[in-house]
């Protein structure tokens, strides 16, 4: 089981069975830490009672997906997070709720899509902070989180880019291929933008000095460090949105400039048929004319049509038109 106790900052015991965290919490030297995946309404209810953990928090886990929040209750916080990753070109957002007391932190995943072992290995890293409580273990969670979105948005930065390498390259013979992949990228960039930007909200809450819960000024820089990440990963995910706003309007331009072209081939091309039509059209009428029945009136027109088709020709490609 993910469980973790913590005495007075330093790592006791783990693995060990939930039922026993009623034991761990009422004493204020011990820091509690367990995790819940998919749990059932049922479980949910019941240690949120044994927590003291208010029914509105409840219901939200038990709801919906919520919109990233921290919502601050007389004895505890309930935060909401997405970690996010890309799957089959798609965007993958697990929600985790978190809800902190004084001196314990449960984490609640939506499924087991986000690997809670990311968030030990990062705590074990900066052992040295946990005698800050569930003020250190919150922010081990965040910093995981956040660090996840920020990936993320650069790996979709340089697709973007690479979108708009292939259109300067001249490489749009696979348009509809082209097409789909700004598609995928747009789809997932708005989804994440949904996820990501609320985020500010909810770290600039946590470093607020008007709560008593994460309030630890040694955690402050900490916090704030998490702060400029999440800064990061909203001004990524504009750049992204602007990177293709204008690969979709230098694509719009491609392909209008593209017609223009094949337009302007195809018109030269009619005229340079159309002068060759009138002149065999003439000596085809009813009617006499110069040349009738002779020899010499045929090698007239043949030499009018070639000459005036091949003058056409230089006059087009010299205007740039062919």
């Amino acid at each position: 089981m993910h469980t973790r106790l913590y005495r007075n900052g330093v790592l006791e015991k783990e693995g060990f069975p939930i039922e026993e965290v009623s034991d761990h919490v009422g004493d204020p030297d011990n820091t509690v830490w367990f995790d819940l995946c998919t749990p059932t309404p049922d479980e949910l209810k019941a240690i949120g009672e044994e927590l003291g953990l208010h029914e509105l928090a409840v219901e939200d886990v038990i709801g919906d997906h919520q919109r990233p929040k921290v919502d601050v209750y007389d004895n505890h916080l309930f935060v909401t997070v997405y970690a996010v990753r890309v799957e089959d070109e798609r965007l993958d957002a697990v929600e985790i709720n978190v809800f902190v007391t004084r001196n314990a932190l449960v984490t609640v995943r939506e499924n087991d899509h986000f690997d809670i072992r990311e968030v030990i290995r990062r705590w074990d890293a900066t052992s040295r902070l946990a005698v800050h409580g569930v003020t250190f273990l919150l922010h081990g969670l965040l910093h995981t989180v956040v660090d996840g979105q920020l990936d993320l948005v650069q790996d979709l930065d340089g697709q973007a880019e690479a979108l708009e390498e292939v259109l300067f390259e001249g490489r749009l013979s696979a348009g509809r291929e082209l097409q789909r992949r700004m598609y995928v990228l747009r789809r997932n960039t708005t989804a994440l933008r949904k996820i990501t930007m609320p985020m500010r909200e909810v770290v600039g809450t946590l470093l607020r000095r008007d709560q008593d819960i994460v309030s630890d000024t040694a955690m402050a820089p900490y916090y704030q460090d998490v702060h400029d990440h999440v800064l990061r990963v909203g001004e990524g995910v504009d750049s992204i949105r602007d990177t293709l706003a204008n690969a979709r309007e230098t694509r719009l331009s491609q392909q209008g400039f593209r017609l223009n072209e094949i337009m302007k081939r195809v018109t030269s091309w009619a005229a340079i048929i159309a002068v060759p039509t009138a002149i065999t059209g003439f000596y085809g009428q009813n009617v006499p004319y110069p040349g009738t029945g002779e020899t010499w009136g045929f090698w007239v027109s043949t030499v009018l049509v070639a000459v005036s088709s091949v003058a056409l020709y230089v006059v087009f490609k010299k205007k740039d038109w062919l």
